[in-house]
């Protein structure tokens, strides 16, 4: 079978969906990705076929601005999230895309949820397409206003209208149930079937990276993300964090310059780095609140103190403080000494740990990539004899 993966150009959108290729090659099928030229660094390793289309992120921002007026990175509204991904980056990408799939010809797509392009060359190509939930389930004014954006792509094409957002005949969940969206289960008919999320890993035979040795302190991983905002206070927040007797590893992101300070022996500075390798050894990790090392960290028994850059990543961190597996800093509350408390406080109790380790067996209990792999398989092969 040949499986075509769409996907935004945006890491935390592209990387989740990796075990899941990896698993259905494994299993013998073809499998390509159709995602802009930014995005090839991060598949070269992988050796998967790319189909390249579609614009950058940043194009696509400046697109949105044109037609709006507005700045999507400063304001984040569910009309302008709309805009972006159902609208600027569907037209802009649709045309590549299509032509693209036309050569490979596809026997299923798969797409992130917040990629339309992929489910719109489905509807073209009159192939089955499953969306790939890489977070919890959208709010639903902005599944709204998804719905209403990406209407008219439909309609102008003489398409049938998707009945729910993300589209895809199947909703493939990397959501632990514990940090999903109340209400979140999908209507009739389409099925959900959960997927076991996992830290990035690298290819199998790539280099690791060197890291130094551990010590007798505990270790703590910082990972913000620069595109949240998070990680502008990064240099005065190791400081801060260095006060404690803990050893610190950081992932600058795209600081030019971050000067820990006079503990700067104890603290690990890393490039990009997979985030299975930076959560080895970890007792703790202070991040932005994304999905990708919220459930990361989840699915290795971690415990976590989110800084949220943003109004989505905060109501993820009050979902994880519900569980008791870590601490949700307020959406603009970021002094270094409030974070400093707050991992201190996650230090010394257990009970942040404990709370951690059952979601961990929460989500060791979900169905892994290859146990989907081949049901979706099964079941786009059992779609063909109906």
């Amino acid at each position: 079978m040949r499986i075509l993966f769409f996907s935004n150009p945006l890491i935390g959108h592209l990387l989740p969906q990796f075990p899941l290729a990896r698993a259905l090659r494994g299993q013998g099928h073809a499998v390509a990705f159709s995602t802009p030229e930014v995005m090839a660094p991060h598949l070269a390793p992988e050796d998967f076929e790319l189909l390249l289309s579609g614009p950058s992120s940043q194009e696509v921002t400046g697109e949105v601005a044109r037609r709006t007026g507005a700045d999507i990175l400063f304001s984040a509204t569910s009309q302008l999230v709309g805009e972006y991904f159902a609208g600027a980056r569907v037209d802009l990408s649709l045309d590549d895309a299509l032509a693209g799939a036309r050569y490979w010809e596809p026997d299923l797509i798969v797409h992130e949820h917040l990629d339309f392009v992929g489910p719109l060359v489905a509807a073209v190509l009159k192939v089955p397409s499953a969306a790939l939930a890489v977070a919890p389930a959208l709010e639903p004014e902005t599944a709204r206003a998804l719905a209403a954006t990406v209407r008219a792509r439909y309609l102008e094409r003489g398409l049938q209208i998707p009945s729910q957002v993300p589209p895809g005949q199947w909703l493939l969940d990397l959501c632990p149930p514990s940090l999903q969206r109340r209400g979140a289960l999908p209507m009739p008919p389409r099925e959900r079937v959960a997927v076991r999320p996992e830290p990035h890993r690298g290819p199998d035979g790539a280099p690791r990276a060197r890291r130094v040795p551990g010590g007798n302190r505990p270790r703590v991983l910082v990972s913000f993300d620069t595109a949240s905002g998070a990680s502008t206070g990064l240099g005065p927040v190791l400081r801060s964090l260095s006060a404690l007797d803990i050893d610190l590893v950081a992932t600058p992101g795209g600081d030019p310059v971050v000067d820990p300070g006079p503990q700067a022996g104890r603290i690990e500075l890393l490039p990009f780095t997979p985030a299975a390798e930076l959560l080895e050894n970890v007792s703790a990790v202070v991040h932005h609140g994304g999905p990708g090392i919220t459930f990361g960290a989840a699915a290795r028994g971690i415990p976590a103190v989110v800084v949220p850059g943003s109004v989505g990543q905060e109501r993820q961190a009050e979902r994880l403080a519900s569980t008791g597996a870590g601490l949700a800093l307020p959406l603009r509350d970021r002094h270094p000494a409030q974070v400093t408390a707050a991992l201190d406080r996650l230090l010394a109790d257990p009970g942040f740990t404990l709370a951690a380790h059952r979601l961990r067996d929460e989500i060791a209990a979900m169905p892994s990539a290859s146990r989907v792999a081949e049901w979706l398989v099964a079941s786009v092969s059992a779609r063909r004899t109906r």
